[in-house]
């Protein structure tokens, strides 16, 4: 499966489809129900954005709900914490692709990373990576940047990348807080230019997503899709969309 993605910079002009092709609709809290997943895949196909992120066991809600349209169903794997065994993360990996998922987000081990465990990181994302490129899906290594310094968020794209990811990602939405701006700097000149960087918790408006992208991030996790692509239809109306870097954090969740 290859997507064709654009990385912008500040300054860069942007239509309300360069932005929602950059939105996995995210279809991620614990309490949703069908019926609420069902309405999210509408919204998804109505504003035409790149995938839906759903719970695993989601998956067959999703895909048929989706088919024949464009976006993509996408999972998550060891979620929110990371700590299932790299076992349960690859059956769960196989499984997944199996239902229809055609990325998988996985969680890195967070405890193990901060223990320094950095074998058992690598060969806990290799051993997801391996399963899914085996069944042509792409994988995004969540890192939970909250519980790390800048030097260990440089240290974990050196694992993931290492490891084989397509992907490196800020946050599951679930720590305290989520994506930081300089964070998503980091990551982007931590990586190698054939690896993208996504931007999940926090991203709630138009202008916070803008300042998202003008780092180089290709994709956003968040459920404020709506909010996010009524306001930049609006702008358009009013003057033309730019990519601009305000420098803001951004609160946890998605």
């Amino acid at each position: 499966m290859t997507l064709q993605v654009t990385r912008f910079k500040s300054g860069d002009p942007i239509t309300v489809e360069g932005i929602a092709a950059t939105v996995d609709h995210s279809l991620l809290r614990p309490d949703i129900t069908v019926k609420e997943l069902i309405e999210g895949c509408e919204i998804a196909k109505k504003y035409n954005c790149v995938s839906v992120c759903v719970r695993p066991s989601d998956l067959p809600i999703v895909c048929e709900a989706l088919e024949g349209t464009d976006v993509l169903p996408t999972t998550v794997i060891g979620f929110p914490h990371g700590t299932a065994t790299t076992e349960s993360k690859a059956f769960e990996t196989k499984d997944a692709i199996e239902k229809g998922a055609v990325e998988v987000d996985m969680v890195m081990n967070i405890g193990r990373f901060l223990s320094e465990e950095y074998d058992y990181v690598e060969n806990d994302i290799k051993a997801v990576v391996e399963v899914a490129h085996s069944m042509g899906a792409k994988v995004k290594v969540i890192f939970e940047n909250h519980y790390l310094t800048p030097e260990q968020i440089i240290k974990a794209c050196e694992i993931a990348e290492r490891a084989g990811t397509d992907f490196v990602k800020t946050s599951t939405g679930y720590a305290p807080t989520g994506s930081k701006i300089e964070d998503l700097k980091t990551m982007r000149e931590s990586v190698s230019d054939h690896i993208e960087v996504k931007s999940a918790g926090g991203v709630r408006d138009l202008d916070q997503t803008l300042a998202v992208l003008s780092t180089g991030s290709v994709r956003i996790g968040t459920r404020g899709t709506v909010k996010i692509l009524d306001e930049a239809a609006e702008r358009v109306k009013a003057g033309q969309l730019i990519v601009k870097d305000n420098n803001q954090d951004l609160d946890g969740g998605y």
